[in-house]
């Protein structure tokens, strides 16, 4: 069964979503705390709570995110990203309680910093892989980052238990999964993959379910809050 994670991004305070993670294309979709609750009462297990002023280098949300995690965390699992990006952002992170962390920009611009705290802190830690094409996108999605399977090959020998895969292309916009990409992620490494981006309706969710093997979870963002579908039709969807 593929586990699916209800997306709760928060910008200045309210809960939003963008679109091709583009500062300044933020709709509106009010209070963060009442979203997440609003996954949690339809059988989430997991909440993708994403700080993206801290991603921006904007200001951040610690303190609405912190909120969150202490109503909810005890219901549900929460995955933790945006702006982690050394040793205070990620205690602070797992103290709050969330049950994973997701470290985007900071696994390119401090490798060895990656490294450690996967050696650390185990499957606690997931990496965050945006893509363009098979160049990563850095910091905010506003530049590259280097080569998709050169940052694998040493996230994997650095012992990564898992991978959050983003088109940047599709984020937001609804036009379907990049399923060749997460294959190929798939196939590059033995960690879990998770898909992330362009989810639009029920046979994406089932086409993500087909690929099997490591890639095990997706986010779920725009298509649930512009009412595509409900979470519970895409639980049961998730099952095959």
């Amino acid at each position: 069964m593929l586990t699916l994670l209800p997306a709760v991004d928060v910008r200045n305070g309210k809960a939003v979503r963008l679109r091709q993670g583009e500062s300044g294309s933020e709709t509106d979709y009010g209070s963060p705390l009442e979203a997440a609750q609003t996954w949690v009462d339809a059988s989430a297990q997991w909440i993708h709570l994403v700080d993206l002023d801290a991603a921006f280098g904007t200001g951040d949300n610690r303190g609405v995110l912190r909120e969150i995690v202490s109503e909810l965390g005890k219901s549900v699992n929460i995955e933790l990203s945006g702006g982690i990006r050394d040793n205070e952002s990620l205690v602070s992170a797992l103290e709050a309680g969330a049950r994973r962390v997701n470290i985007g920009t900071a696994a390119m611009e401090n490798p060895q910093w990656t490294a450690e705290i996967i050696k650390e802190y185990g499957d606690r830690v997931a990496v965050g892989l945006d893509v363009r094409g098979h160049t990563l996108a850095a910091r905010g999605w506003t530049r590259d980052g280097g080569d998709l399977f050169e940052a694998i090959d040493f996230l994997n020998e650095a012992g990564c238990s898992r991978y959050v895969v983003t088109d940047v292309a599709k984020d937001g916009m609804m036009t379907g999964p990049n399923i060749e990409l997460l294959r190929e992620v798939s196939q590059r490494t033995g960690a879990a993959v998770t898909a992330s981006g362009g989810i639009s309706s029920l046979d994406d969710i089932r086409a993500i379910a087909a690929l099997g093997g490591n890639v095990d979870s997706a986010i779920l963002g725009k298509s649930l809050y512009a009412k595509a579908f409900t979470l519970e039709e895409a639980l049961l969807a998730a099952r095959g």
